[in-house]
């Protein structure tokens, strides 16, 4: 239960490694606190230093790790070590007593569990429930109030020591990190030279998950929002530097502010695929020409109007151009009313009552008080016959161009993003524009690789489409365009007009047709061009 817990106690081996990682700043620290101190190997590690510290004080909430760490206090000659069993959450840090003075260092491995997880499992050892992010209420709803209990202890600790200038060195998550340091800078907290360094969490704490040591000093004069990052806990010189810049936080400073300038506002708006979360009857296999089966093996016989070619992020990403997938589209319009199915698709109705208890299973609130069977993501710009789309779940970015199958369009789950384009020209240049090195060097210099989705909604919505059309010739553009157009081998009767479309683009507007004025080659098999 423990590890489910996201205790993991550090081996004396890595907290060895820290404290050496600490010393190359030759400071000497003569007062340490470690808020979650668990069985004590910090501490232990500290009382072994040649020169150990003056003070120590620890606090532990779990009875046996309390109880294990008290041993350490003794047989401590030169060092003051008190230990107290309590919740970190319930100390006001800034009325620990010290019986010493002199510089302060907190050090510690906390939690690595959400507040919602630790919830789940009956935890008692959480913090009082409090918007401490401000949160508006849509996001509170959404998920966005679930954090990581370092996260909150992060800031507590920032908070409630500032006076005391620390300097604060946890192992935590590197999404953690990231957060305090964004949140730090939104409540212009007063932080400093932090550093992340790498730990290798699989082989300490068999653990799948970016891990690091986050380290920085509390109450400078002069703030900064930057952190250098170190491939490991020996490295001698960061790989590249995260930090606040333009007032958002960003993965390279250096090569960020070489397209800076693509920074602000995109004119266009970025859709998110269809949400559903019920997979095992909505979306579907295709097993032969027509013939579609649910994860259960059952074929599912509704009618056909209702089922839509379906793109995944994984087969977004990889370009696959198989027919494979379709997914039953329930609404065309969040909100619709769904009972008229008893009449007009007398099938697909007896087929979702069927499943109720699968739509019953679903736990977001965001379904409450909607229509039976109700889908989110859902608009006129679903079914936009031409996309230019990109998979959220995927490190490269790649940008596609989605066809129509059929003449119907492709649906995409909710782990993908879009631009709706109805107009054949529009795709293939919305395409060339974000797969140029300059919109993917933008992308690079903003992501997180290691972040569980590293493209997001409110990324792309940041790419300045204005900003990128003008910085890319028109010339060199079109050309682009009509060798990509090539690659898709289109029977057209009609000549494209480029230069109109192009035009178009250029005031926001992206032309919609009703119907494809363009026939492809395989279509049952052409889905995607890879740029």
């Amino acid at each position: 239960m423990k590890a489910e817990l996201g205790d993991f106690q550090t081996p004396p081996a890595l907290v060895a490694e820290i404290l050496k990682c600490l010393s190359k700043s030759n400071k000497y620290w003569e007062r340490v606190l470690e808020p979650t101190c668990g069985r004590g190997n910090f501490i232990s590690g500290l009382l072994a230093l040649y020169e150990p510290p003056k003070e120590i004080q620890g606090i532990e909430f779990e009875k046996e790790h309390f109880q294990t760490a008290q041993i350490i206090t003794e047989n401590t000659d030169s060092t003051r070590v008190v230990i107290r069993q309590a919740k970190i959450f319930d100390l006001d840090l800034r009325h620990l007593k010290w019986s010493t003075n002199g510089n302060l260092l907190v050090i510690g491995n906390p939690p690595w569990v959400t507040n919602s997880q630790l919830g789940s499992l009956g935890s008692s050892n959480l913090p009082i429930k409090t918007n401490f992010k401000g949160l508006k209420g849509i996001e509170a709803l959404t998920g966005s109030s679930n954090f990581d209990i370092t996260e909150y202890i992060w800031i507590k600790l920032i908070q409630e020591l500032v006076l005391e200038k620390p300097t604060i060195a946890l192992l935590c998550k590197t999404a953690v990190a990231r957060k305090v340091l964004q949140f730090a800078f939104d409540s212009q907290l007063k932080i400093s030279n932090a550093s992340i360094r790498l730990v290798d969490a699989k082989k300490w704490f068999r653990a799948s998950v970016s891990a690091c040591l986050f380290c920085l000093d509390v109450g400078a004069d002069e703030p900064s929002y930057q952190a250098d990052v170190y491939s490991n806990l020996s490295a001698s010189k960061p790989e590249s530097t995260i930090g606040i810049v333009d007032n958002k936080l960003v993965a390279d400073v250096k090569a960020y502010q070489k397209s800076a300038f693509l920074n602000g506002s995109s004119s266009l708006t970025w859709r998110q695929g269809l949400k559903h979360d019920a997979a095992s009857v909505m979306e579907l296999n295709c097993i032969s020409e027509g013939v579609f089966q649910n994860k259960f093996k059952q074929i599912v016989n509704v009618e056909k109007n209702y089922i839509y070619p379906l793109l995944k992020s994984t087969d977004l990403f990889h370009g696959k151009t198989e027919l494979k997938r379709g997914v039953i589209v329930t609404q065309k319009k969040i909100g619709e009313d769904t009972r008229i199915f008893q009449q007009t698709a007398p099938r697909l109705w007896q087929y979702l009552e069927s499943h109720s208890t699968q739509f019953d299973k679903r736990k977001s609130s965001i379904y409450k008080n909607k229509p039976p069977f109700s889908i989110f993501g859902i608009g006129d710009y679903s079914f936009s016959l031409y996309k230019v789309a990109i998979s959220g779940l995927h490190k490269q970015p790649r940008f596609r161009i989605i066809l129509p199958i059929n003449n119907r369009p492709v649906m995409l789950d909710d782990t993908c993003y879009f631009i709706p384009c109805n107009s054949l020209e529009s795709a293939i240049l919305l395409a060339c524009l974000f797969n140029s090195d300059l919109c993917l060097d933008f992308i690079k210099s903003i992501t997180f690789l290691d972040a569980k989705r590293p493209i997001t909604k409110k990324l792309l919505q940041s790419i300045d489409f204005d900003a990128l059309l003008n910085h890319i010739p028109k010339e060199k553009l079109i050309k682009q365009a009509i060798y990509e157009y090539q690659n898709l081998k289109i029977n057209s009767d009609n000549k494209l007009d480029w230069l109109s479309a192009l035009n178009l683009l250029s005031k926001n507007i992206i032309p919609e047709t009703s119907s494809p004025k363009h026939k492809l080659q395989n279509h049952n098999k052409q889905l995607t061009l890879n740029l």
